[in-house]
């Protein structure tokens, strides 16, 4: 098994502790920035950052979808910032890292999770990433004109 990874990076020009405040948001920001393709979101426990657990659908193709539990774990080093949503139903891991960046806040999002042997896991490792992608793309996106209002 191979590990597959897709990784999408935007600025966002505003402050790091705003950008920061808004990823880790769960109860607010969250449900209001995923694109089309995550569902049934729900909040289980917490809601800002660290301890948070949340639940979603997501209907990455049409017919590769699942059930995502995630329990947040934040970090705050020096020179960046972080938030690790890991799934409680697979390997799946989402990364977000934020950094000081020339006119705001550089956000970067990296999914990664074990993959599939064999045949089926070389089409994964060859497609999920770009599909992943244009996912990560949409919400970032949202993310940013929600932190720039």
């Amino acid at each position: 098994m191979a590990r597959v990874t897709a990784t999408n990076t935007i600025v966002i020009e505003a402050p790091v502790e705003a950008v920061t405040t808004a990823i880790a948001d769960y109860a607010g920001v969250r449900p209001r920035i995923q694109p089309e393709q995550f569902s049934a979101y729900r909040l289980i426990e917490g809601g800002q950052g660290q301890g948070t657990v949340a639940a979603w659908h997501l209907q990455a193709t049409k017919k590769r979808s699942r059930d995502v539990k995630v329990s947040v774990t934040v970090e705050d080093a020096a020179g960046h910032w972080s938030l690790v949503e890991q799934d409680a139903n697979s390997s799946m891991a989402t990364t977000y890292t934020v950094r000081e960046a020339t006119g705001g806040s550089l956000v970067e999002m990296t999914t990664s999770w074990d993959g599939a042997g064999g045949v089926g896991g070389f089409f994964e490792r060859t497609f999920a990433p770009a599909g992943l992608k244009r996912i990560q793309h949409e919400l970032l996106t949202n993310l940013k004109a929600d932190a720039e209002k």
